[in-house]
């Protein structure tokens, strides 16, 4: 008898993977959503490790940045807290959820213990509560199953002082419980920006005891450390428009001792009880705690004069600096009773929500000092140089950029108490009308109480004690119609409201999302609003294997507060803003060989009233129109595959968050961004059923492009550029 060889696929322990097509999903992780999401009436993008693995990308930032309709914000202002992102056009810094619960507070994220990335499209409140007016982010993590144990670990090296190793082990214990633990070590530069680096150092252990089929408890801890040295804010704009452009070969000028770190904390209990047949309550809840931290450093062109003669010229010169930690502290608990019911002939799948959280959020920031020479001059006419430059009076550059101010700084006390806590009460239904029409829709009310005490961290003196309560009642209503068995057309609209200062990093800056003051108390603004109505398809091909999605959508945002003069002028609520598009998508399998994850968004953005009337009809600032992403992968033997990723971005302007981009007096972009295509390729080859081997080159043109800009153009956020990875995956 010949040599008889079975090659097959190992189980996916993702319980909302789609079956042999590794990058398809086909539920979400949110209980919520009672249907697949193949017939689910709304844009939900989903991300599977698979799909992230092959990527080569680790941090969030960077596998979401590659997303169509995500574009990546700057730290505004220098606030350098974590991941910034922006959804259609509307911010969406504080809309990242784990497991269906918000996770406040801005950190750097990992991917490491993540078995999927949802992203929701269009407004959200109804799910979400306050903000998610583009949409919100939700990661669904890695979490012990009984259904199979596995160990693995994965080893990488490359370009840049790359190391990352990680660790996946799920054990069983009898039938009724089990443990998953996953671990991650890594450390790389900055590509071609050192001594610019990255450090994550991550754990995190589920157990699981399953009762009986009808009843399950799962405990988990995620802990997350993080640290940027020497953290990079990359280039900044040059030339006066239309000719400001990016600067070139800006080198590395963080000063020693700067830094970006962040630490996270959390555990979470599930229960997942079927009560009936018809009857099944789902229910978290979490403590977490984070600490976050930076010191960073700018730099910009700038005329400045010779001490000696007095002479003007231009030279690149440090900023003051940027600092900030936060402390965040929060508990949540969220309970889904789900009932199946047949009323009136028809079937309805009713959900009945019920959430509590209380986020806080103490901030301050740090003391800077500088024992450098200062070696440039910002003032006219002779005398004693006042700043730091890339050179000297006479353009000499200096010795060591990194040690040029000397800089040192020290921790000072808290300067703001933010904290709100929330009461939401949720109910949706999902009803099929007849054998092709389904109905479906929820109502949402969030009644919060906000408080904000700032104060003098030099003095302890209190400068403002604010607070106020309201109630934000939203909704979503979706039909779907079934063209054919695999066919869906719907129609949704969708409500989402953002409160005067809900983003805990914002303070009193109204411009960006912090409260808005009156009379030297916290203002009776209305909420900002935002409406969205999408009509989509969704299809899905070859036994399911494949889902292509396409949609056209409008959103409307009004009531926004642009941050004018308040205590002058008086007026809250003074923009309006739209933004219409088309996206579409593919996700899995397109023949048995050929795996894609693809999509394309085409927006167009426009601000319909704003308090400076010369902003009206100009675009949202930093939207992109055009976004565009596709990863390929070919099995061609049964041990060898290989693939590529593209990603398009096209120009966009910067500006202040939610209301116009920056323009001149004739008309052109003053802080523009240039768009960008970059390319990824990779390729993988199995030894064993248990070992195999992946190469990653990321950027493989080495092409330089930005990811963001800030309003001033004073922080152009540079894409890293080529870097090599080889990783062996062992299963044991």
């Amino acid at each position: 008898m010949g040599q008889v060889l079975i090659y097959g696929k190992a189980l996916d322990p993702n319980p909302n993977a789609e079956v042999g097509a590794p990058y398809k999903a086909k539920t979400s992780g949110d209980a919520r959503h009672t249907r697949p999401l193949a017939e689910t009436p709304q844009t939900i993008a989903v991300i599977t490790k698979a799909a992230i693995d092959d990527s080569g990308l680790t941090d969030l930032k960077q596998i979401l940045g590659a997303q169509p309709g995500i574009t990546l914000g700057t730290g505004e202002n220098g606030n350098a807290f974590g991941d910034r992102y922006i959804i259609r056009g509307q911010e969406a810094r504080s809309d990242v959820f784990v497991d269906g619960l918000r996770d406040p507070g801005m950190t750097t994220r990992e991917s490491f213990a993540i078995e999927q990335l949802e992203i929701s499209k269009g407004p959200n409140s109804s799910f979400a509560g306050r903000g998610t007016a583009g949409g919100a982010i939700n990661a669904i993590t890695k979490q012990a199953t009984l259904d199979k144990d596995f160990s693995r670990a994965s080893v990488g090296f490359g370009t840049d002082q790359h190391k990352r190793f990680s660790a996946d082990v799920n054990k069983g214990f009898g039938d009724h419980f089990a443990v998953r633990a996953n671990l991650l070590h890594s450390i790389e530069n900055v590509p071609e920006r050192a001594p610019a680096d990255r450090s994550r150092k991550g754990i995190a252990m589920s157990g699981l005891w399953e009762a009986d089929r009808d009843l399950s408890v799962t405990l988990d801890y995620y802990g997350l450390r993080t640290k940027d040295n020497s953290p990079d804010l990359g280039y900044y704009l040059v030339g006066v428009a239309p000719n400001r452009v990016p600067a070139k070969n800006v080198p590395v000028y963080a000063q020693a001792g700067d830094f970006l770190a962040s630490g996270v904390d959390t555990l979470t209990a599930r229960v997942n009880w079927n009560i009936a047949p018809a009857l099944t309550l789902t229910s978290l809840t979490r403590y977490g705690k984070s600490a976050n931290a930076y010191v960073t450093t700018g730099a910009n062109s700038a005329t400045r004069v010779n001490n000696v003669t007095g002479l003007a010229y231009t030279n690149v010169a440090l900023d003051g600096g940027h600092t900030g930690w936060q402390d965040v502290d929060y508990f949540a608990h969220q309970s889904n009773l789900r009932w199946d019911k047949q009323l009136m002939g028809v079937k309805h799948e009713f959900i009945f929500g019920a959430k509590y959280a209380h986020h806080q959020v103490v901030s301050g920031n740090y003391a800077i000092t500088n024992s450098g020479a200062f070696n440039c001059k910002s003032t006219t006419g002779v005398g004693a140089n006042n700043g730091f430059c890339f050179a000297d009076g006479n353009g000499t550059p200096v010795a060591n950029l990194r040690t040029l101010a000397g800089r040192s700084t020290t921790r000072l006390g808290w300067n703001q108490d933010w904290q709100v806590k929330t009461l939401a009460l949720t109910a949706m239904d999902t009803v099929d009308l007849t054998e092709r029409l389904t109905a479906f829709a929820g109502l949402r009310a969030d009644h919060f109480d906000l408080s904000l005490v700032r104060r003098n961290n030099l003095t302890a003196a209190i400068a403002g004690d604010y607070g106020y309560k309201d109630t934000l009642v939203n909704g979503h209503f979706g039909l779907s119609y079934k063209v054919l068995p695999k066919l869906i057309v719907y129609g949704s609209a969708a409500s989402a409201q953002d409160i005067n200062g809900g983003e805990a990093d914002s303070g009193t800056n109204s411009g960006y999302g912090g409260a808005v003051l009156y009379g030297n108390s916290i203002a009776g603004a209305k909420p900002e609003t935002s409406i969205n109505l999408e009509l989509g398809a969704k299809w899905n091909l070859f036994d399911d294997k494949l889902l292509a999605t396409a949609a056209v959508f409008q959103t409307r945002k009004s009531d926004v507060m642009e941050g004018a003069n308040y205590n002058t002028v008086g007026t809250f609520n003074t923009g309006k803003n739209r933004v219409r598009g088309v996206e579409f998508g593919v996700s899995g399998d397109v023949t048995e060989k050929l795996s894609a994850q693809a999509g394309a968004a085409f927006l167009n953005s426009q601000v319909l009233d704003s308090f400076t009337p010369a902003n009206i009809g100009r675009p949202v600032a930093n939207f992109a129109e055009r976004s565009l992403s596709a990863q390929l992968k070919y099995q061609l033997t049964n041990t060898f595959s290989f693939g590529a990723a593209a990603r398009h971005e096209s120009d966009r302007c910067g500006g202040q968050a939610d209301t116009a981009a920056v323009y001149t007096l004739t008309g052109d972009c003053a802080q523009p961004m240039p768009s960008f295509s970059v390319f990824d390729v990779f390729a993988a080859y199995r030894f064993s059923r248990k070992l195999d081997l992946r190469l990653n080159v990321l950027n493989v043109g080495n092409k330089d492009f930005f990811t963001a800009v800030y309003r001033s153009g004073a922080f152009l956020y540079k894409g890293d550029a080529r870097a090599v990875r080889l990783t062996f995956n062992y299963e044991i």
